[in-house]
Parts: C-alpha cells; sequence; structure tokens
C-alpha cells in the first residue's frame, strides 16, 4: 500500500529547531501543510534560507500536544527526530522542536485527523521497536487505514482544510489509475 494524502492546510505558520544548513538552526515560514498516512510535509508559500519543505514522519513524532493560547492562534507543538541515515544513531544529532500555528480558521478537521493516525501508527509499531534507541523505518510497515477514516471524518465548517477523498489505485497491471464519475453519465 503507497502513501495516502489525507488533507492538505493552507494558512498556516511552521517554525522548526535545529535545521543542519540554517544559521541560528531555526526556520519560520508561512505556507501549506499536507497530512498522509506516513507524515506531515510543510511547504513554504516562498523558499527561504535555501529551504523550501520540511518532512516530519509520524513515526517519529513525539510529545506533541494541540495549545489552544487565550491570545494568538490554536497550534500543534512537539518534537520529530530527524531522519538519519542508515547505520547512524539519534544521540549522533538533537530532534527538532516543531510548532504548527494555524494563522487562517478553525482545526475541527485537522486535529482530530492528525491525532487519529498517530494513535493508529503507534497501534501498529511492534513495542519492541518503540522501545529501540535507533530509528525506525520513517515509513511503518503497515499504514493506518485512512479510507476507513476518511469516511467517518467530521468536517468542520471553520476549518478551511481540503480532505483528499479519492486517491489514485494501482490495478492489477501496476499501473496507476484514477476512477472519476462523470455528473449526469448513465452508470
Amino acid at each position: 500500500m503507497g502513501e495516502m494524502f489525507v488533507l492538505a492546510r493552507e494558512g498556516v505558520e511552521f517554525q522548526v529547531d535545529n535545521v543542519q544548513g540554517i544559521q541560528g538552526g531555526k526556520w519560520d515560514a508561512r505556507g501549506t501543510i499536507y497530512l498522509s498516512s506516513i507524515r506531515l510535509i510543510f511547504v513554504a508559500k516562498t523558499p527561504s534560507n535555501s529551504l523550501a519543505c520540511f518532512d516530519l514522519p509520524l513515526v517519529y513524532l513525539h510529545g506533541e500536544k494541540f495549545n489552544q493560547p487565550i491570545f494568538g492562534c490554536n497550534n500543534i507543538s512537539g518534537q520529530v527526530n530527524p531522519v538519519l541515515p542508515e547505520g547512524a544513531h539519534w544521540s549522533e544529532r538533537p530532534p527538532h522542536s516543531f510548532k504548527i500555528l494555524f494563522k487562517e480558521g478553525g482545526v475541527g478537521t485537522f486535529v482530530p485527523l492528525f491525532f487519529h493516525l498517530l494513535k493508529a501508527i503507534r497501534a501498529q509499531m511492534p513495542q519492541q521497536q518503540q522501545a529501540q534507541s535507533a530509528p525506525p523505518s520513517p515509513i511503518p510497515e503497515q499504514q493506518p487505514q485512512v479510507d476507513e477514516m476518511m469516511r467517518s471524518a467530521y468536517v468542520d465548517p471553520n476549518d478551511p482544510s481540503k480532505l483528499y477523498l479519492q486517491q489514485p489505485f494501482v490495478s492489477q497491471d501496476g499501473v496507476r489509475r484514477r476512477n472519476y464519475a462523470s455528473q449526469g453519465a448513465d452508470t
């Protein structure tokens, strides 16, 4: 099963630290965050400091929490371990602290789907892999059943997230195809 995109959310600000190659190690940008079955991908609206996007594998996230400050916008903060070359150890590089600030509208669709995906991925990870200090693969062996989750998702009218309800599928001959039903067509 391949990666499935769940939603896209524009109008967010993304902050992250410990970024190699950036003076001071901190990067802050506005853009779009994509949630897939295996990761979060932030894509900056205007690339800065030679960085245009940042990838957060869901299996590497920890300490995440949803914050609703009295002053300021709702946000999700946490830490993500860096993706390391094979054979490397996490003690070689510190985790990144991140924050996703929702600058435009509600979070009633994004937040439940995000935390549901995290819970599903963590439930599928073997206990011994969770306890290891060596990094697991950023792609889980079994991905959560996103299509089941999407069928029962609550869509908040105040949340401008764009849900991806249809995914390309791989046919028996290995070719990716999309099925579309034209409106008004007799089927």
